[in-house]
């Protein structure tokens, strides 16, 4: 009889917990974007988990929570209940910062379990139409033969676009100077103003300028071509074999969290972004979406970590 209650309740426990599991979410679930509203991060999860509610049925609350160079949103979901009722989506500050700023407040691999990786952008080198170099190509010849004399602008120091021509310096020994500004938009701005002939920029606000004709783009940083501008090549198909450097947006939640509760999310984010109109409608953003599986995430957050950490000490960059 003892060993039939044993039984009984066993079976009760792991019911219990397969129906909890089943369960949830059973209340509305925050995600925590730490930057302002209309930023590319802030539009993809929108976007995102619009089309997560459409198919589940089940609410998400985006909440900004700007500041501290995104960290203050990033610490704000690294402390919460590991649940599943507070995450974080966030773009590649989130694996820049802890080798940037010395008070991050957070370890991006320990703090963090990685849901997905469910979309990147390229960056991309852009020039004014009057810059000598048409090919990015003829750009590398041109800065090797000038040293010191051109200028690039980023959206500030640290950001992805900025750590990627760092980046780009080391592996092609180009000597060109950085100057920041405060934000894509005036980054950009600069080059079609031509204060500065040259922007390492993210892909989503450049693409209507491009098509527009306002600004040549050279190269973008990703491993291949972006669809909605197949004529402009990669960095590694032109002269810098290997090279990447993305903007990716990351979907985490906190350590501790139930595997179950991660594997269950990342199958929602992989059935909103597998219709071909979600995905042009991102393309046309500057969004290129590649889900990747938690263990997949993981190895590619560790990647990222050490890669920046690599060009951060290398260039001794600071945030401002």
């Amino acid at each position: 009889m003892k060993k039939l209650l044993s039984i009984a309740f066993l079976s009760l426990a792991i019911f219990g917990k397969t129906g909890l599991a089943q369960e949830y979410p059973i209340k509305p679930i925050k995600v925590v974007v730490p930057y302002a509203p209309g930023g590319p991060s802030d539009i993809f999860a929108r976007i995102l988990f619009q089309k997560i509610t459409e198919l589940s049925g089940k609410s998400f609350i985006i909440e900004n929570k700007p500041g501290a160079s995104a960290n203050i949103g990033i610490q704000q979901v690294a402390k919460s209940s590991p649940d599943g009722y507070t995450l974080l989506l966030a773009s590649s500050a989130f694996v820049i910062n802890p080798s940037l700023i010395p008070t991050s407040g957070y370890d991006a691999s320990r703090d963090f379990a990685p849901i997905s990786l469910p979309a990147s952008s390229p960056n991309i080198i852009v020039v004014s139409p009057s810059f000598p170099a048409k090919n990015f190509k003829d750009f590398l010849a041109l800065i090797k033969q000038n040293p010191g004399k051109y200028d690039y602008s980023s959206p500030g120091p640290g950001t992805s676009p900025q750590l990627t021509a760092e980046l780009l310096k080391l592996r092609a020994n180009l000597d060109i100077k950085h100057i920041g500004y405060n934000g894509g938009g005036p980054a950009l701005q600069a080059v079609l103003s031509n204060d500065v002939p040259i922007s390492f920029a993210v892909l989503p606000p450049t693409v209507q300028q491009i098509n527009g004709g306002k600004i040549l783009g050279l190269a973008v940083t990703s491993l291949t071509r972006y669809p909605s501008l197949p004529d402009i090549p990669t960095v590694a198909e032109s002269g810098v074999p290997e090279f990447e450097g993305e903007t990716i947006q990351f979907l985490m939640a906190p350590a501790g969290t139930p595997k179950s509760v991660i594997q269950k999310l990342n199958q929602e984010v992989a059935r909103a972004l597998s219709g071909q109109e979600i995905r042009n409608k991102l393309a046309s953003m500057g969004f290129i979406v590649n889900v990747l599986t938690p263990d997949q995430s993981e190895q590619k957050i560790k990647a990222e970590v050490e890669k920046w950490a690599r060009v951060i000490k290398a260039n001794n960059i600071q945030a401002d």
